[in-house]
C-alpha cells in the first residue's frame, strides 16, 4: 500500500500521514479523489503558515515533490507605535510625525495634507507626497496646521489610512485693513479687523472702555475660518458722540493683542461746479457780428481774443468756402454752431504759412474788448 505524507520543511513539522492529521492545528486537512491525488487544505490561513511544503510517497525509491505557500497580507496601521490622532505644537517649533504599519509584502508610507496643500521638507522644498515612516517638519507655522494623511499600501486592497491633526498654537495677531476711516453723521458706517491666533480666541469690540454688545445701535459679525477671525462692527444713524476710537481686542490662553480705528465726522459734500467745456480746431479767420481784428504785417502776431456772447454766435455765418477748415484727408470741417452756452473766446496765432486758430467755451458774462 502506498502511504503519502505531508511535511512543513520550514517548521519541520510532519502535517499528515495518509488520511490522518499528525500536527495539532486543526487548521490542516487531508483528502484524495482517488489512489493518484492527494489534497492538502489550510483554513483560515495566517502568516506563520508560509514556507515550503514536501508531499512525500514512500514508494522504493522514496519520491517527493515541493511547494511554496506565500501567505500575502494586506496593510495595517500600528495605532500603538504611531503618532496620536491630534497633537498641539507651539509655532516655530520642530515636530516629528511617525506612522508604522504591518503586512506583506512591507507596506510602504506616503504622508499627503488632507487639503492636499504642500508640505514643506526641511524648509528647503515643498512637496506633494512624502515617503517614510517619519515626516520631520522644521520650525513649523500656522500655515502647516490642519490634517495630515498617513496611507500604507503594499499592492494587496485595501490601502489603509490614518488621519492626524496638527494643532499650531500661536497668541492673537491683529491686523487692520483702515485705521482711519470717515463717514458723515446720521449715516451708517462698517469697521473691521482680521484676527489670527490658535487656541481659538475671544474678539470684541470696545467703545469708551464698554464692551459693545449687538443692539440697535452696533451690528456685530463675526466669521471664522481655521485659526482666522474677521471681525466687523457697524455703527447706525452715526451722531457726534460716535466719532472717535474703537478698538478691536483679541485674547486667548497665550496673549491678547488689539487694534485701534479712528472714525472721525466727515462734512456733507456740496454740488461740484459746473465742468468748463473746451474745444479746439483748426480755422482760418472768420469775421465775428461787426468786430474787426487787424494785425501788424511781417511780424508774427501774438493771440487776439474775441470775445462773443452765445446771443451773438447766431449771427455767425460762413461768407465763403475760407470759413471751413480743410484738414488733411477729412474735408472741410464747419465752424462751431450755435448749440454751445456762455461766451467764446477765440484766439488766432498766424504767420506767413499757417494759420492756427483755438476756440475756448467759457461759462461767464460778456465783457467788451
Amino acid at each position: 500500500m502506498t502511504t503519502v505524507a505531508w511535511i512543513h520543511i520550514d517548521r519541520q513539522m510532519i502535517v499528515t500521514i495518509h488520511r490522518h492529521v499528525i500536527s495539532r492545528i486543526p487548521r490542516f486537512s487531508v483528502s484524495h479523489d482517488n489512489a493518484k491525488t492527494w489534497l492538502l487544505h489550510v483554513s483560515d490561513v495566517q502568516q506563520e503558515d508560509r514556507g515550503y511544503y514536501m508531499c512525500q510517497v514512500n514508494t522504493n525509491p522514496m519520491i517527493s515533490q515541493v511547494g511554496y505557500l506565500q501567505v500575502v497580507v494586506p496593510p495595517t496601521i500600528l495605532d500603538t507605535h504611531s503618532t496620536q490622532s491630534t497633537v498641539a505644537v507651539r509655532e516655530n517649533q520642530n515636530i516629528s510625525l511617525v506612522c508604522k504599519a504591518d503586512g506583506f509584502p512591507e507596506p510602504k508610507i506616503k504622508w499627503k495634507r488632507e487639503d492636499r496643500a504642500e508640505i514643506s521638507v526641511d524648509r528647503r522644498r515643498k512637496v506633494k507626497e512624502y515617503e517614510g515612516e517619519q515626516l520631520n517638519i522644521t520650525r513649523i507655522s500656522r500655515t502647516e496646521m490642519g490634517a495630515y494623511l498617513c496611507i500604507a499600501s503594499n499592492r494587496i486592497p485595501p490601502s489603509v489610512s490614518k488621519r492626524i491633526i496638527v494643532d499650531v498654537e500661536f497668541p492673537p495677531m491683529i491686523w487692520v485693513p483702515n485705521q482711519l476711516v470717515g463717514a458723515p453723521a446720521g449715516k451708517d458706517v462698517t469697521i473691521d479687523c482680521h484676527t489670527e491666533a490658535y487656541p481659538r480666541a475671544i474678539s470684541y469690540w470696545v467703545y469708551n472702555n464698554l464692551m459693545l454688545l449687538p443692539t440697535k445701535k452696533y451690528g456685530t459679525e463675526t466669521t471664522e475660518n481655521s485659526y482666522r477671525t474677521y471681525m466687523k462692527l457697524t455703527v447706525r444713524n452715526l451722531q457726534k458722540d460716535d466719532f472717535g476710537n474703537y478698538r478691536c481686542i483679541s485674547k486667548n490662553s497665550l496673549g491678547e493683542t488689539e487694534g485701534s480705528i479712528r472714525l472721525y465726522e466727515m462734512p456733507v459734500t456740496s454740488t461740484p461746479p459746473r465742468a468748463t467745456e473746451m474745444k479746439s480746431s483748426s480755422t482760418k479767420d472768420t469775421s465775428v457780428g461787426k468786430r474787426n481784428v487787424s494785425r501788424p504785417s511781417g511780424l508774427e502776431e501774438a493771440p487776439k481774443v474775441v470775445m462773443v456772447s452765445s446771443s451773438n454766435v447766431r449771427d455767425i455765418q460762413p461768407e465763403n468756402d475760407d470759413d471751413y477748415n480743410l484738414v488733411p484727408g477729412q474735408g472741410p470741417i464747419p465752424q462751431p454752431g450755435p448749440q454751445g452756452s456762455g461766451c467764446i473766446q477765440r484766439f488766432k496765432w498766424s504767420t506767413s504759412a499757417v494759420v492756427l486758430t483755438a476756440q475756448v467755451y467759457l461759462t461767464g458774462m460778456l465783457v467788451q474788448p
